[in-house]
């Protein structure tokens, strides 16, 4: 908001009032500083930077790389999302969260609380191509890659993970009162071994491993993990 000056009730100013004047002049050298409205889509900026963390990992991909997907120029680029490592750990938020509100949402429009957790372990494979499988998952990617060295990331996958398996632990226990698990079956630990099975078709998925048996590893984990209640 620019200056403004009030005129004292009761007081008509002359033609030439000075404080009118001077109001106009502050008024349009602080316009003229003000920052200027972001002319690029933000959304459209952080998918791009996010693919391209995603493909080539965060060490080899390199300043220029982000300067090329987004489009932006250095300055725009810093100004708007900081340096190369906040921008990152940006992403990788928005990609957990992401996955974890589809997941939620999927626990709430599944027919049965068993088919999140059939769905979320086989993933990857519903790919034909493989395609999907050799690229991952960005947060299970990152992890390997940086969660040594980088705390805010292996933060971050915690942080993730926990959310992860608190959802498929509802989902299992739903399945419980659906009859699809056995009773005995404790969700909370059937959750974990989910996600561990999970992110180890991840890691077999990255070596380029045939989706055919990719597929048949994952189908025989499941049947381990959720046995069928005796009848």
């Amino acid at each position: 908001m620019g200056v403004v000056f009030a005129v004292r009730a009761g007081h008509k100013p002359s033609d030439d009032a000075e404080p009118l004047v001077v109001a106009r002049v502050v008024q349009n050298q602080y316009a003229g500083r003000m920052a200027r409205p972001r002319e690029f889509d933000e959304n459209r900026v952080l998918l791009a930077v996010r693919d391209e963390f995603w493909d080539k990992g965060y060490a080899a991909t390199s300043m220029d790389d982000l300067l090329r997907v987004s489009g932006l120029g250095k300055g725009s680029l810093y100004g708007a999302f900081g340096d190369k490592r906040s921008l990152f750990l940006r992403v990788l938020r928005e990609y957990d969260d992401a996955n974890l509100l589809a997941l939620r949402e999927r626990l709430a429009s599944a027919a049965k609380g068993v088919d999140v957790v059939r769905e979320f372990v086989l993933g990857l494979t519903g790919d034909p191509t493989g395609a999907a499988a050799r690229r991952g998952c960005l947060l299970a990617n990152s992890n390997a890659e940086l969660a040594a060295s980088t705390p805010d990331v292996a933060a971050e996958a915690r942080r993730s993970y926990d959310a992860i398996t608190a959802v498929l632990t509802a989902a299992l226990e739903r399945a419980r009162s659906e009859g699809d698990l056995d009773p005995g079956a404790d969700p909370s630990e059937t959750a974990r071994a989910a996600l561990v099975a999970q992110l180890g078709l991840i890691a077999l998925g990255r070596t380029g491993m045939d989706i055919d048996a990719l597929s048949t590893i994952a189908h025989s984990t499941l049947a381990r993990l959720l046995p069928a209640p005796a009848q």
